[in-house]
């Protein structure tokens, strides 16, 4: 689709224009400054988020506004993109100055309950969970989602190798049947946005998003995988994002076991001990961003092929090559053979 095609350039050549307007300013009033948990070695201006965000959404609402293909309506998107700018704001305000935890929380889970809410009747698994409880768990798992979005993006690149395969998988399982125009739309457009991106996040990055940037992408991913999970695509949507969930997730777990207060920064992700055992960085999101193309791979087999061994096979698949990356992450290596 030619619509498609300009949203995605839009939305590249928007995030680019502005992350070059911001930068002097971020510059000044936005200074990561490394401690002992960072992953950097001098002050970084964060906040490039701003840009990729803001692209996103002008360019996903200009690309639907010159679409007439119909989707799931104004009001769903509508109160998409609110919840995105309040995420957005609370990113902002945590980055200059930390905000409480439980204040983070509770806006998060209004902001991802008023999503799923405007999803209005759409279903998983309604012969096995009753509405009320599915979307109780559908916003507990959109609440992970935008924490652990926000939690990954520790090291340069990582949301890049991420957001990308993500984006372009549901972009394109989109336009094969397995989404609406919506969906298809805002995926093109964070696809560019982040694209444009990169170049200024890679190593050593001259740029971070910021929470600004972590906490809404992630409630954009998350609703992009809802939708295609409600358009008959549920193992797909899982297999997309199982690297960052199992690193996430198991991380949580380790720390939750030993005591340790799991929402104060750390550097325990297996990313980050993969930077530690004496991987790159280029060579640990390397990694990850082919692992994230084998697992796309996978959920476009399972929409080819959607029968349940087709499925089974997969994820099997799936969280075996997932486990073998996180076992070479944790397990020690020569620096001079690091790549």
């Amino acid at each position: 689709m030619v619509a498609v095609g300009l949203t995605l350039v839009f939305a590249a050549v928007l995030s680019a224009g502005l992350i070059v307007a911001l930068r002097p300013l971020l510059m000044r009033y936005a200074l990561a400054r490394p401690n002992a948990r960072s992953s950097h070695s001098v002050p970084t201006p964060q906040g490039g988020g701003i840009a990729v965000v803001a692209a996103t959404l002008v360019a996903g609402a200009t690309g639907l506004a010159l679409s007439a293909a119909p989707g799931a309506g104004a009001s769903e998107i509508g109160w998409l993109f609110g919840a995105t700018v309040l995420l957005a704001a609370l990113g902002a305000l945590d980055d200059l100055r930390p905000l409480s935890p439980l204040l983070r929380i509770a806006l998060q889970t209004l902001c991802v309950a008023l999503v799923v809410r405007a999803a209005g009747d759409m279903r998983l698994m309604p012969e096995v969970l009753p509405t009320v409880i599915e979307r109780g768990l559908a916003v507990l798992g959109g609440v992970w989602f935008v924490n652990l979005v926000n939690f990954m993006d520790g090291i340069d690149w990582m949301t890049v190798a991420e957001t990308v395969p993500i984006s372009a998988a549901v972009m394109l399982f989109g336009c094969a049947g397995f989404g609406s125009i919506d969906t298809i739309m805002v995926s093109s457009a964070l696809l560019g946005a982040t694209l444009a991106f990169a170049p200024f996040n890679k190593p050593v990055a001259g740029l971070f998003l910021g929470d600004v940037g972590s906490l809404p992408i992630g409630l954009i991913i998350a609703w992009m995988l809802y939708r295609l999970a409600g358009a008959g695509a549920l193992t797909a949507a899982l297999l997309l994002p199982l690297y960052y969930v199992a690193d996430a997730t198991l991380t949580l777990l380790r720390r939750l076991s030993r005591g340790e207060r799991v929402w104060e920064a750390h550097r325990s992700h297996f990313y980050q001990q993969a930077t530690d055992n004496g991987f790159s960085v280029t060579g640990v999101v390397t990694r990850v961003f082919i692992l994230n193309l084998a697992l796309a791979g996978l959920a476009a087999l399972t929409l080819a092929w959607p029968s349940w061994f087709a499925k089974l096979g997969a994820v099997a698949a799936g969280c075996a090559l997932v486990a073998v990356v996180l076992a070479r992450f944790a397990s020690p290596r020569r620096a001079e053979a690091a790549a």
